[in-house]
């Protein structure tokens, strides 16, 4: 998993039919000092996670299917939860 902060939102209408009705996020990913990197990375999300929010990304996550929906989902990225606060040996990195 890695941290990331939500930086906008990506809208696309001509996409495939197992994509439709899929939140698509722009996320800058974050290291492990708290600081933006100059990283980008698309993810769905399934948690309703808003603007400028630190959200945990998951690369190995799998994307609910619609019910009655026969072909997977091909996402790469998903928002699997939105942090509230992130403690390091150094105090408290983020807090919501």
């Amino acid at each position: 998993m890695q941290i990331a902060q939500v930086r906008g939102t990506v809208v696309s209408t001509q996409k495939l039919p197992a994509m439709t009705g899929v939140k698509l996020l722009l996320l800058q990913m974050i290291d492990h000092d708290g600081n933006l990197l100059p990283r980008y990375e698309v993810a769905a999300d399934q948690v309703g996670a808003g603007m400028g929010e630190w959200v945990l990304v998951s690369r190995r996550a799998i994307a609910p299917q619609p019910m009655g929906a026969t072909e997977q989902r091909p996402v790469d990225a998903m928002v699997i939860g939105i942090i509230d606060t992130v403690s390091v040996d150094k105090g408290l990195l983020y807090r919501k």
